[in-house]
């Protein structure tokens, strides 16, 4: 979207300069990514940034009008925590780069999380770009590395020992996601740990560290719910439904609560008309929406061409939106004169004594595919991938 960057950016770029990046990242991460990693970054407007920045403040006034008894309704009977917070410690929002009917470039919501996703990655690739080439620097934000991390540590660890903070996950080291786990372990002390691992005596959890139970007071959760469901025989001391003594960052019920099932009652320019699937009106027509489950992940169960006998063959259908197709403009043009679409996701946190989330850094994928998914592109696709933003006049 700005010609000045993208030419100078394009004119510069090897695939040596790309190994780069990548060798880069495994230095700092310990481990080479397990999801592709693009090879640029795109640059977007200050015109741009505003809109997004406007939908999202009006998105966060809504939900703090929204009762809590009316986001509780989102959480599943068998899936409710013991001591709720009054707001989440994640925030994050994504939304399609597209165009309207007039050929205008806008956001258009997609979906919207209180989960925390790739926030020491994304620093430190938005990093890795500005080593790599260094014209970039002139547009990096100007929050440094100490004051991004300052951040998280507040949020994460508060006053307690970092020993005492875990970050859980299942099976952690397996995940796609590890690279961002290793991060989050070299800036902050956070190790990561595998839900089987933890020990339960009375109301207090532990973790095992050089042979040494080590009670566990705060937990950066990063277990999904859609998850655990379908891991069979999952042997576990602790169950998230017991009431124990822990601090959750963020807690567990705000995965529901700011989720898809917001999608429906969010009004917006920028946000795409959306129906529960049980209260979706004859005077639309199906072939202009898409079908998404309410709480899965990463594209999981999505429908981008939803017939009338697939939707009637649903159940729980109170569980499943039909949101409003977008359509994502290809913007983002490679060396091969080839263009990739994007999806750009705000990482925001919150503090509890604060009134509003602070955001802390934006991530991209970007997709030559109908579905914003790596695991959809050809495998010979440049231009795809995880990435990050630069903003511009």
């Amino acid at each position: 979207m700005i010609r000045k960057y993208r030419d100078r950016f394009n004119s510069e770029f090897s695939t040596e300069k790309y190994r780069e990046i990548l060798e880069t990242l495994k230095q700092k991460g310990g481990t080479e990514p397990l999801f592709r990693v693009s090879e640029s970054p795109v640059f977007l407007t200050k015109d741009f940034q505003a809109k997004l920045y406007g939908a999202c403040d009006s998105i966060v006034s809504q939900i703090k009008k929204m009762s809590p008894k009316e986001l509780s309704k989102a959480i599943p009977d068998n899936c409710n925590v013991p001591n709720d917070t009054n707001q989440p410690h994640f925030f994050t929002i994504d939304f399609g780069i597209c165009e309207n009917e007039k050929g205008e470039v806008e956001p258009q919501l997609i979906e919207l999380q209180a989960f925390p996703t790739l926030y020491g990655f994304q620093r430190e690739l938005q990093n890795t770009y500005c080593e790599v080439y260094p014209f970039l620097n002139e547009l990096k934000p100007p929050t440094t590395d100490e004051e991004y991390y300052n951040d998280l540590r507040r949020l994460l660890i508060g006053d307690e020992n970092p020993e005492n903070v875990i970050l859980l996950e299942i099976e952690p080291h397996r995940q796609k996601t590890n690279i961002d786990f290793y991060i989050t372990e070299k800036k902050l002390g956070i190790k990561p740990v595998c839900l089987t691992e933890i020990t339960k005596k009375d109301r207090k959890l532990y973790y095992e560290n050089n042979g040494k139970l080590i009670e566990i007071k705060r937990i950066y959760n990063r277990v999904i719910f859609d998850e655990l469901d379908r891991i069979e025989d999952l042997k576990t001391e602790f169950d998230f439904r017991e009431d124990v003594d822990v601090k959750w960052i963020t807690h567990p019920n705000w995965f529901f609560k700011i989720s898809k099932f917001l999608l429906p009652k969010l009004d917006h320019a920028y946000v795409p008309k959306s129906y529960f699937l049980h209260e979706f009106p004859d005077t639309e027509n199906l072939e202009n929406f898409v079908l998404k489950p309410l709480f899965s992940f990463a594209g999981s169960g999505v429908n981008l061409h939803p017939t009338k006998e697939i939707t009637e063959a649903i159940d729980d259908k109170e569980n499943y939106i039909l949101q409003k197709k977008v359509r994502y403009a290809p913007l983002f043009k490679d060396p091969n004169g080839e263009y990739s679409k994007a999806e750009i996701r705000l990482l925001y946190i919150w503090f509890e004594d604060e009134d509003r989330p602070k955001l802390m850094e934006h991530l991209v994928r970007m997709t030559k595919a109908d579905m914003v998914n790596v695991d959809f592109n050809k495998k010979d696709a440049i231009w795809i991938g995880g990435s990050t933003a630069f903003f511009a006049d």
